[in-house]
């Protein structure tokens, strides 16, 4: 059976050397995908592995797209590039190891959620809000900075 619109491609053809995924395993892979790339979006610019997580997005979303398989390529490599020259150096692996650091140990002091200081200029409703919620996301995203960094040492470093 043919597709509307597409009659170069019929229905279960083959994508990428496998067929696509259809019904409860499709829905699954644009929710987490889309997610994943959402994810990544918002990383680009909070703290968090941004390239990396629209990377991961985009692979799952190149089983079911053309459009993100022409993107994944880009991403990738400037992922990778991105990865190769954070840790060129010795410095440069040392300041990214005291980013993730930094990040686990803010997410552990914004959990704890401490009694606002004295010094603290704004209102007590801008002490540290969120919580756990925001604590465990800056926590999980200093763990996979350091989990970035190492697979980065082990593959782009000689």
């Amino acid at each position: 059976m043919m597709r509307l619109g597409r009659p170069d491609r019929p229905r279960g053809a083959s994508f990428a050397g496998r067929t696509r995924p259809h019904g409860a395993s499709r829905i699954i892979g644009l929710v987490v995908g889309w997610l994943l790339v959402l994810v990544g979006l918002a990383a680009l610019v909070l703290p968090g592995p941004g390239l990396l997580a629209l990377v991961a997005g985009l692979a799952v979303l190149a089983q079911q797209y053309d459009w993100a398989r022409r993107w994944l390529r880009p991403v990738k490599q400037k992922a990778f590039a991105a990865a190769a020259q954070g840790v060129r150096t010795k410095r440069a692996i040392v300041l990214s190891a005291t980013g993730a650091l930094a990040l686990v140990l803010l997410g552990v002091l914004w959990g704890a959620n401490p009694p606002m200081p004295s010094w603290w200029p704004l209102d007590e409703r801008w002490w540290l809000p969120g919580g756990w919620s925001v604590g465990s996301s800056l926590i999980l995203s200093g763990v996979l900075a350091a989990a970035f960094l190492v697979y980065s040492i082990r593959r782009f470093r000689p």
